[in-house]
């Protein structure tokens, strides 16, 4: 398999594009890309800071040169520590997605653990996602378990 390496910032298009992916998986019909032009700028600029509260990590197409093969994408978050998490800090995977002409090969399970890592490094206590039902049982496998999380939601 291709080795695991965190995203660059001339990898910004293939990552909005592997992530329309997740959400086309997700959504019950496809959405728009229209977003990508207006996010470009931000993610480049996320992904040129090495030592940020954000990291996404890739691995290559094998086939397609240029072209991404899986993403993992997370961020780090402050809360004010408890007796779990003293120090206070929270992972957050909140992309997770594998072209389409390249699942089952284990590019997400690599890019993961090393998401993990990257958290563990940083201290963080726990990470937090949110998963398909497709893609449970690789996230239980990696040792999440099912929360029963009363989140909310308001848009601003």
């Amino acid at each position: 398999m291709d080795s695991v390496r965190r995203a660059l910032p001339e990898d910004a298009p293939e990552l909005l594009r592997l992530r329309q992916v997740m959400i086309d998986s997700t959504a019950s019909a496809p959405t728009s890309a229209g977003w990508h032009a207006e996010s470009l700028p931000t993610v480049r600029a996320r992904l040129a800071e090495p030592d940020g509260d954000f990291a996404a990590f890739v691995v290559d197409h094998p086939e397609r040169p240029g072209a991404l093969a899986a993403l993992v994408a997370g961020t780090i978050d402050y809360r004010i520590g408890r007796a779990d998490n003293p120090h206070g800090a929270v992972g957050y995977v909140f992309s997770v997605a594998t072209d389409p002409d390249a699942r089952r090969r284990g590019y997400a399970r690599a890019c993961m653990a090393t998401l993990l890592e990257w958290f563990r490094e940083r201290d963080a206590g726990h990470v937090l996602l949110n998963a398909s039902p497709a893609a449970e049982p690789l996230y239980a496998s990696l040792g999440f378990t099912r929360d029963t999380d009363p989140s909310m939601r308001l848009s601003l």
